[in-house]
């Protein structure tokens, strides 16, 4: 059976009808199901969109665990499909439709399993395909690019990322080595078999450091073999913007031949997910500029790798930032967008020392004995509401709960920009064998709302690596250092900044057990209260080191 011969048999074979479809007008484009053959004989539950008209055309397509049947996501494709390429969204292995069981990420790279090379080729070999592919998506859709990425399918083009992840200990099943059992107990919905998920999860807590388990779903290990043109989209209210950042500077400065010089980075005001690249972001109203076209560009993108269309796109700037300043105060410097050559535009560390009060300033404490202590209870923990990093919003409602502690300048005298990375170096003392620190820092305006802008959480056991666990002694003081995040922003004059900790804030941080035995998946009924301190003092001079733009 020669070549043409055998897609046309595994296309009649394939297609079926949109499973759950409501009905939707999608013309002129057509929607069709088929599921995709992997090398084990497996298939995975693909939707396609096919262009008016005839082809062939060349293909991009998205992997995901989420319900590919919603309606936005459905119209989303279509629209795509217009531009005139073929759009699959594919399911992951294991969920919905898909065959197999659910590994999470872990059959899409460069292991037994290459589900991803092998939709992409399969997509490649189609008679309506011309042979180049390309692939998008946010979050999920990200991290299974850079699997995608690692794993060199031969037709895969170029890519176009969203608030994407590299390594999975890292910033997904985990942050900060923090474990999320409930956060993943809901990845069962999505499944064929949910029973898969409690044996995935299972799987994880048996390996509690980042081990050769963690290493074979870390892609930061393999820049060397990302070798495609990729553009990337980061958002400033998002966590995995380290992740966004970090995959384009490892594209950039380690990846192939066809990946270094053809890399690009765009930040913008924005909160985590895909659809939302406007000037309204949670509690905030930017200026217009804010917006981004996403559609239009992606479309701009694709059609210059994959059709070969001279439309400028590959000659835009490699590096461009959108610099947060207050909104609703005229004249506020900020609010524009720079560029730059690579990221992050040369800064000076500097560092911003807690003071006994509640005080955040510039000079070292001089006291011998400054520290600030509150209660860390898993069982009674503060809260952070909902799943996602509450970014944009008055932060108030966290900072006012009993056991969170602030930090806060006098009024700026004058305008100050960040533009780089914060990170956070304390020195902290515990009943507690083991905890977690959550930093945060905010824009607090003249009337007092403080405009949450970046946080991020530390597991103490992790202190010295996250290839190995360190207990803390009671009462000792140790040195906690860690990255709270990347951002551009300009503190207005009257404004105030705002560092605060806590070590719960629960249910968005899973509380820590604090008795340093081996992390559960089901919390522990032993779990311990603690009194924890942040010591600020001449010796031990707790500060976050921030960017000051050179």
């Amino acid at each position: 059976m020669n070549r043409i011969m055998l897609f046309a048999v595994l296309i009649a074979f394939s297609f079926s009808p949109p499973a759950s479809a409501q009905d939707l007008d999608l013309k002129p484009v057509t929607e069709k199901h088929v599921m995709i053959p992997m090398r084990d004989g497996k298939r995975l539950s693909a939707y396609l969109y096919f262009p008016p008209g005839k082809g062939p055309w060349p293909v991009v397509f998205e992997q995901r665990y989420a319900d590919l049947r919603a309606a936005t996501t459905r119209k989303g494709a279509a629209k795509l499909a217009e531009a005139g390429f073929v759009v699959a969204l594919v399911n992951f292995r294991g969920t919905h439709l898909s065959e197999g069981n659910w590994v999470g990420y872990r059959a899409l790279g460069w292991g037994k399993l290459k589900d991803g090379y092998d939709t992409c080729e399969w997509l490649a070999g189609q008679p309506w395909s011309t042979g180049k592919v390309g692939s998008f998506g946010s979050s999920q859709g990200g991290f299974a690019q850079n699997f995608l990425a690692v794993a060199q399918p031969p037709h895969l083009v170029c890519q176009y990322m969203e608030d994407t992840g590299l390594s999975l200990f890292h910033e997904g099943y985990r942050i900060g080595g923090i474990t999320r059992p409930e956060r993943f107990k809901a990845m069962a919905k999505v499944c064929r078999d949910p029973d898969d998920n409690r044996k995935l999860m299972e799987e994880w807590f048996r390996h509690p450091h980042y081990d050769d388990y963690w290493r074979d779903e870390d892609c930061s290990l393999h820049f060397a073999k990302m070798n495609v043109p990729c553009f990337t989209l980061g958002s400033w209210y998002d966590f995995m913007n380290q992740g966004s950042i970090a995959s384009f500077q490892g594209r950039q400065d380690k990846g192939g031949a066809n990946s270094r010089g053809k890399q690009q980075l765009v930040i913008g005001p924005w909160l985590h997910g895909r659809g939302n690249r406007t000037n309204k972001i949670a509690e905030m109203v930017y200026p217009d500029n804010a917006n981004w076209p996403q559609h239009e560009h992606m479309v701009r993108w694709f059609t210059h790798w994959l059709k070969g269309e001279d439309n400028g796109v590959a000659k835009e700037p490699t590096v461009r930032y959108y610099v947060m300043g207050a909104v609703g105060e005229d004249g506020a410097p900020g609010n524009i967008w720079r560029t730059a050559k690579d990221w992050p535009p040369p800064s000076t560390p500097t560092p911003l020392y807690l003071h006994a009060d509640g005080v955040l300033a510039w000079q070292a404490p001089t006291g011998a004995n400054g520290s600030t202590t509150y209660q860390s209870d898993p069982l009674k923990p503060m809260q952070i509401l909902g799943a996602a990093f509450p970014g944009a919003k008055d932060a108030r409602v966290f900072e006012k709960q009993a056991e969170v502690r602030t930090f806060t300048t006098a009024p700026l005298e004058k305008p100050i920009e960040w533009t780089g990375r914060v990170k956070a170096e304390l020195y902290v003392s515990s009943t507690a064998r083991d905890t977690d620190v959550i930093v945060r820092v905010s824009d607090v305006y003249p009337d007092g709302k403080s405009i949450l802008i970046i946080d991020y959480p530390w597991r103490l056991r992790y202190r010295e690596g996250f290839d190995r666990e360190v207990l803390l002694e009671p009462g000792k003081v140790t040195k906690v250092a860690f990255d709270v995040g990347w951002l551009s922003q300009v503190f207005n004059k009257g404004h105030r900044i705002r560092v605060t900790i806590a070590s719960t804030g629960a249910p968005l941080y899973e509380p820590n057990p604090q008795t340093g035995a081996p992390l559960t998946i089901a919390f522990p009924t032993n779990a311990a209260a603690a009194m924890n301190t942040i010591h600020h003092n001449q010796r031990f001079a707790s500060r976050v080191v921030v960017p000051f733009p050179r």
